[in-house]
């Protein structure tokens, strides 16, 4: 389920662009809590499907949700 997620996020940005950036914050931040809620509730399904880098996306993503389209990549940082 995890890859039909990713692969439906694909899907959308192609049609739709920046479409994702222009989200009021307070759908921004609705999307943040569900996210966290659904890794803690499903932490331990979780546990081998997400990388290590998805899991700091996400993680980046739930702590600041309305700057992390934002922020200019690092070499560190591989979305």
């Amino acid at each position: 389920s995890i890859s039909a997620l990713k692969s439906a996020v694909t899907v959308l940005s192609k049609h739709n662009g920046g479409a994702f950036l222009q989200m009021p914050r307070t759908h921004l931040l609705g999307i943040a809590a569900t996210l966290q809620n659904e890794l803690s509730k499903h932490a331990s399904l979780l546990e081998g499907v997400l990388t290590r880098s998805e899991r700091r996306a996400a993680a980046s993503f739930v702590q600041a949700p309305q700057d992390y389209f934002d922020a200019a990549p690092t070499f560190k940082q591989s979305y």
